[in-house]
């Protein structure tokens, strides 16, 4: 079956319940975003919203430069800074999901990186950067967050806080989420076992030839 197609509104719906039904997130933690390809305007979740309870009247109109709200009368999420700061250092970019992961954020508090294991992580995920703790709605998170993607890294772990995860779609957005999150799990359950990973060799990982 294919992904949702249409009105990015509907997509970014689609994604918000999948990822809470996966346990990425709980509550009206977390925010998304889209955009037409180079626009300089994208929609954003309302602050507040449910992730699982969105539909298209859940979302803000902004324009990027400037960060107005163009129609709704809903205030975007209080991470917008973070979604403009990454539009403005990213042009290829047009999804952005910004998620709580619980094994993600449990790496992060013990000082333990996530480590790419499969070929599935090399493909989607390549690497993974993370930014110091700066409290959520701080400007400085989507400063730092922009600074660690200009590179053309594409996931970004917010210390003590959360992760970003971008893509030129929402379904790619989506699918690296997701597999953020597995390798996490996997990290995790290994360091229970007393049998910490080994990563992907770093040679093979950033081969042009790697494919999932």
């Amino acid at each position: 079956m294919h992904y949702r197609t249409g009105d990015l509104r509907d997509q970014l719906a689609h994604l918000g319940h999948a990822v809470v039904q996966a346990g990425l997130v709980v509550g009206s933690g977390g925010n998304l975003s889209a955009r037409a390809p180079y626009a300089d305007e994208c929609w954003v979740t309302a602050a507040g919203t449910w992730l699982d309870r969105l539909d298209r009247g859940s979302f803000v109109r902004v324009r990027i430069t400037d960060g107005a709200a163009l129609d709704n009368g809903a205030a975007p999420s209080s991470e917008l800074g973070l979604h403009l700061a990454t539009y403005r250092a990213r042009p290829d970019v047009n999804a952005i999901v910004h998620l709580h992961p619980q094994s993600v954020l449990l790496l992060d508090a013990v000082g333990a990186p996530i480590v790419l294991a499969t070929t599935d992580h090399a493909f989607y995920l390549r690497r993974v950067a993370t930014t110091p703790f700066v409290p959520p709605g701080r400007p400085e998170v989507g400063a730092l967050a922009a600074a660690a993607c200009a590179d053309g890294t594409n996931c970004v772990v917010l210390s003590r806080h959360g992760c970003s995860v971008i893509a030129d779609s929402v379904e790619l957005a989506h699918k690296r989420a997701f597999y953020l999150e597995e390798a996490a799990q996997l990290t995790y359950r290994a360091l229970l076992l007393g049998r910490p990973l080994d990563p992907l060799p770093t040679d093979w990982l950033h081969a042009d030839n790697v494919t999932a």
